[in-house]
């Protein structure tokens, strides 16, 4: 197989001690591109460095949507269990527009309002317009996370007219994920799709030419009791061929042509 994973978090705490054997797992499943997106400043940084030691990483640098508003966040006395030290999100949307240049993709970056309260949801907004803004000027594609805002994220996107999206671990409604679709944005399905309602109706529904695969590891693996890797994309990769009954080649075959449209190879 030649996969790939779009959404990696290969520099989380749960990960990074095992950089070495997650890395050759992925080649021996036969995943040959993996995009590793960071969070914040740090791990945008430490993200990098793990392009640098490896090929199979394309790195993404990005600002998440809570850590965005989150210094606002800690002094109106919202717990939120964050790793790290704190930035504002002004630190890190400069550091993203500093070094977009040498990264594939800027993310994640979006709206969330299931951490972050309403009366932070406008200053969150300035954030994420910003950062789209810088990607669609160095012409780098989106990864989006949102979590219970979007259609809001949705309808920011179409004002300011990007298409070069991908939507991580779509939470919304499946109907949404078509109009989605239809405006020309990609959706990644994560590897435990077979597992999850949603995600199955967006492999069985969504226009094949917009989907593509992610793992969110270490989370959302195929089995709960496991940590999560790049190389269970194959998992999604057998079940999607399964749901359309056509062979796992022609399915990769796809998946692949939607990569690469979104993600040229350098």
């Amino acid at each position: 197989m030649h996969l790939f994973d779009v959404h990696a978090h290969l520099t989380h705490p749960r990960l990074r001690e095992r950089e070495a054997e997650v890395l050759a797992n992925a080649r021996a499943a036969g995943v040959t591109s993996i995009i590793s997106n960071g969070l914040n400043p740090e791990d945008n940084e430490a993200v990098r460095a793990l392009a640098e030691r490896s090929d199979l990483v394309r790195p993404a640098f990005g600002l998440y949507p809570v850590d965005a508003v989150l210094s606002e966040m800690e002094a109106m006395g919202v717990e939120y269990p964050r790793e790290g030290p704190l930035v504002s999100g002004e630190e890190g949307v400069a550091w993203v527009a500093e070094h977009v240049d040498a990264c594939d993709a800027v993310g994640e970056i979006g709206l969330d309002g299931y951490w972050v309260p309403e009366a932070l949801w406008a200053k969150q907004e300035q954030h994420f317009i910003a950062l789209v803004k810088i990607a669609m000027q160095a012409d780098k594609p989106i990864i989006i996370h949102s979590r219970k805002r979007e259609r809001r994220a949705f309808e920011i996107l179409e004002e300011l007219g990007t298409t070069r999206v991908n939507w991580h671990c779509f939470g919304g409604r499946v109907k949404l994920a078509r109009r989605i679709a239809e405006a020309g944005h990609y959706l990644s399905i994560p590897a435990n799709a077979r597992r999850n309602q949603a995600f199955t109706r967006m492999l069985e529904t969504l226009p094949r030419t917009q989907i593509l695969l992610e793992t969110d590891c270490p989370y959302l693996a195929p089995d709960r009791d496991h940590e999560n890797e790049p190389k269970n994309v194959t998992v999604t990769a057998r079940y999607t061929a399964e749901l359309w009954g056509e062979t796992l080649e022609s399915v990769e075959e796809q998946l692949n042509e939607n990569y690469r449209r979104l993600f040229p190879i350098r």
